[in-house]
């Protein structure tokens, strides 16, 4: 194969690559209301972590260890962990109305720009798994809104600011370890 035909595969790969991703998030939209079991591939761990009582922002004991984003349930909060095991950045997040369960993923997908599953424009999209399929990541609305969701709707955006998503998305790269505990 030639070089140039070599770099149109490789393109048309990527733009199918993106496509994929690209729907995958939509139909996260169009789930069905009926329960269905979480995905069950990720290492579950039911115990609660324990908490610094001192240092409510502190990294939680029991989330691994080494690079890693780490999402609290209880808390509503994240931590871009460094190698070292130090806190980068934290900060509160307002969670979907899906939550994935406590255990360790890594990110699947990665969007720019897209509509989220409520119909409200989102970017610096980081997706680590699905749940009752629907697409569970970080993303920021454009606008800058952070409001609590629907109940209604079943929605996997982890919302937070445009800022804070921007720090997600430059460390929270393909593959990357996310760490989701009680």
């Amino acid at each position: 194969m030639s070089r140039s035909s070599s770099g149109i595969v490789a393109g048309l790969t990527a733009a199918a690559l993106a496509a994929v991703g690209f729907l995958a998030f939509q139909a996260s939209a169009s789930a069905p209301d009926h329960p269905e079991k979480a995905d069950k591939s990720p290492s579950a761990s039911a115990s609660r972590t324990p908490k610094d009582k001192k240092n409510p922002a502190a990294v939680p004991a029991q989330s691994g260890t080494g690079e890693r984003v780490v999402y609290s349930l209880e808390d509503d909060r994240v931590w871009l962990v460094e190698a070292s095991g130090k806190a980068k950045q934290t900060f509160k997040v307002t969670p979907g109305t899906v939550d994935p369960a406590p255990g360790t993923y890594a990110v699947t997908s990665r969007t720019g720009r897209v509509t989220g599953t409520d119909g409200v424009p989102i970017e610096n999209v980081v997706v680590f798994t699905l749940t009752d399929g629907v697409a569970v990541g970080f993303s920021a609305a454009v606008d800058g809104s952070t409001p609590k969701p629907d109940p209604s709707k079943k929605t996997g955006g982890i919302r937070q600011s445009r800022e804070q998503a921007k720090a997600m998305w430059e460390f929270a790269l393909r593959d990357k370890k996310v760490v989701v505990v009680p």
